[in-house]
């Protein structure tokens, strides 16, 4: 997992950052911290998160591993099953 802290502290620092984290194959997935969510990179509601609560993962599984659960708007099948699965 890697957070806002390791990604630099101003935006065009954690901008070339995420870019080269990403062709690098070292992010492929977001997350929210505060409510452990996580889904994809394109996501509108991850987009509108504060930078301090973003998070990122290089696979799904890492993020699962880790606790997040799928988000409900770009994931929402996966969100479905995450959410059967604890009923």
């Amino acid at each position: 997992m890697i957070d806002h802290l390791q990604m630099g502290s101003t935006a065009a620092e954690r901008s070339a950052r995420f870019r080269e984290l990403f062709r690098k194959g070292e992010i492929a997935w977001g997350g929210y911290r505060k409510g452990r969510i996580y889904g994809t990179l394109r996501c509108a509601s991850g987009k509108r998160m504060l930078p301090g609560n973003r998070v990122f993962f290089a696979s799904e599984a890492e993020a699962l591993a880790l606790g997040y659960r799928p988000c409900g708007h770009c994931l929402p099948h996966k969100y479905k099953q995450w959410k059967h699965s604890r009923t």
